[in-house]
């Protein structure tokens, strides 16, 4: 009986918070002032340039060891 006072004391207790967060939750999170000044162009720019120039680099690697294997064999 005394776990059944506490778990229906903490349930009483979080019910409001649960209520207040669900209300709060329901128009979303609204990130356009964080996000309105920052440009992902560059940054994708970017990224894509060094995945290029790794993917060339690991290109050259593999096309070096085709060629030594062909010498070798």
């Amino acid at each position: 009986m005394k776990v059944f006072k506490r778990v229906s004391r903490d349930l009483a207790l979080a019910l409001p918070f649960v209520a207040v967060g669900s209300i709060a939750m329901a128009e979303g999170w609204d990130y356009s002032g964080v996000t309105s000044g920052i440009d992902f162009a560059t940054i994708a720019t970017g990224v894509l340039a060094i995945a290029g120039l790794l993917a060339a680099v690991y290109a050259g690697i593999k096309g070096a060891r085709i060629v030594l294997g062909f010498l070798r064999g």
